[in-house]
């Protein structure tokens, strides 16, 4: 199947690369977003978000004359969603940005056109949700038209090298679909393209996600028997390791970003009967934070009044990506419990939290600190000079729940450290 123009529908951390990405390779590309200050920005040559290289890729897509960004769609070839999936308070999965999309395609449809879904969604959003939407067309999908799913599997930070080297699973209604959507990716993606049907590829992506989370819960519960029977969790993690059979992954004050700690809930509502360990482990890595809070509240004898400085509020290293933190879940905990809290997020350092002092430098955030807490490893952060800090600060409290400070480097400098998952025997 050959395309000369595709839509895209949702500029975020996936729709943004991709409709750059194809527009490069010299297919004209209409990207919409229905959020007008997105629109606004990249109509004028401004990224909203961070990702090394997009904005390079984005000025050279827009130069090239083949990507317009719109608050609308129109007729393509092929349209793409890819929309946010966030989760209402009770954890389903809030499908209205997916539902709203597939509606606005439908006026645009014409037979021997693609629709590819690629927002992580629960099994059979594809053919019980998209399918029927695109069929108030009067078409008839998988006849008149193409319908497939293909997950996204791209790590932020690297977003743009794996959208085009990682092996991409396309799911379609029918074979033809499937191939549709191959056709699709073959523009871009160097990588293997690999053919299923489309609730084999949602599952696909519930379960990579899914097992990562499973494994970062055992971490955490490592983390929390270690500081209960006084070992270092870090160093046996680092000899477990060590047996050519085990990987263990890293602990932390809990899982965020939208995928690993939003999927394994659809997996949950989609099948409740059926998930007791996916359930088991999110409810672990939900309860992070709070140990995480605890730790802190440890070291400083008592919250109220007390005043810390939260370095890093991404979900990972070296990202801007806020979404679902779990560093801003444990700023939240001690605001709640009385402490004044003073946030720095380098990659995003106007962002605000209710009730906290944002900090847009390092000395404007530790200066009157009586903590220090880090809360994410970004390579800025882990890299501090503890000598140079304690210049800037009064504090002599550091708090690591990443395992990004050398305890030596900090106890030589005069502070007392205290790190998740250290038992009070290997403290100091």
């Amino acid at each position: 199947m050959k395309f000369q123009k595709i839509c895209v529908l949702g500029l975020g951390y996936i729709g943004l690369p991709t409709a750059s990405t194809i527009a490069t390779h010299g297919v004209r590309v209409v990207g919409v977003d229905v959020n007008p200050l997105v629109v606004n920005s990249l109509q004028n040559g401004h990224v909203h978000l961070y990702e090394p290289g997009l904005q390079e890729l984005v000025d050279e897509a827009l130069k090239s004359g083949n990507l317009v960004v719109s608050s609308q769609p129109e007729p393509a070839d092929a349209f793409e969603i890819a929309v946010p999936t966030p989760f209402f308070d009770d954890k389903r999965a809030d499908m209205t940005f997916v539902s709203s999309a597939a509606e606005a395609i439908v006026p645009h449809l014409r037979p021997g056109n693609l629709v590819l879904l690629e927002s992580t969604s629960p099994p059979r959003t594809t053919v019980d949700l998209v399918v029927p939407i695109l069929e108030k067309s009067g078409l008839k999908a998988g006849k008149d038209f193409f319908v497939a799913y293909s997950p996204e599997r791209v790590l932020p930070g690297q977003i743009l090298r794996e959208l085009v080297e990682n092996t991409r699973v396309v799911g379609g209604i029918t074979p033809a679909s499937a191939q549709a959507a191959s056709d699709f990716y073959a523009i871009f993606v160097k990588g293997e393209i690999v053919q299923t049907d489309a609730t084999t590829a949602e599952m696909v992506k519930l379960m990579e996600n899914t097992y990562r989370d499973v494994n970062i819960a055992i971490a955490n519960e490592f983390a929390r028997l270690a500081d209960r029977f006084g070992v270092d969790v870090w160093e046996a993690i680092s000899l477990a390791n060590r047996h050519p059979r085990v990987k263990i992954l890293r602990p932390g004050p809990g899982v965020g970003g939208h995928c690993i700690s939003v999927d394994p809930w659809f997996l949950v509502e989609a099948a409740p009967d059926l998930v007791n360990v996916i359930r088991a482990a999110r409810q672990v890595n939900d309860s992070q934070p709070p140990f995480a809070a605890a730790l802190v509240q440890r070291a400083l004898g008592s919250l109220p009044g007390k005043r810390v400085a939260a370095l890093g509020l991404a979900f990972k290293p070296d990202v801007d990506d806020l979404r679902e933190s779990p560093a801003i879940e444990v700023v939240h905990l001690l605001l709640k419990a009385g402490a004044q809290v003073t946030v720095y997020e380098p990659f995003k350092t106007d962002f605000t939290i209710p009730g906290a002092r944002t900090a847009e430098t390092l000395s404007e955030a530790v200066g009157d600190a009586d903590a220090l807490l880090l809360l994410v490893g970004h390579s800025q952060l882990n890299g501090l000079d503890p000598a140079e800090v304690a210049k800037m600060t009064r504090a002599r409290v550091a708090v690591d729940m990443v395992n990004g400070w050398q305890p030596a480097g900090w106890q030589a400098a005069g502070f007392d450290i205290y790190r998740l998952g250290v038992g009070s025997e290997h403290a100091s």
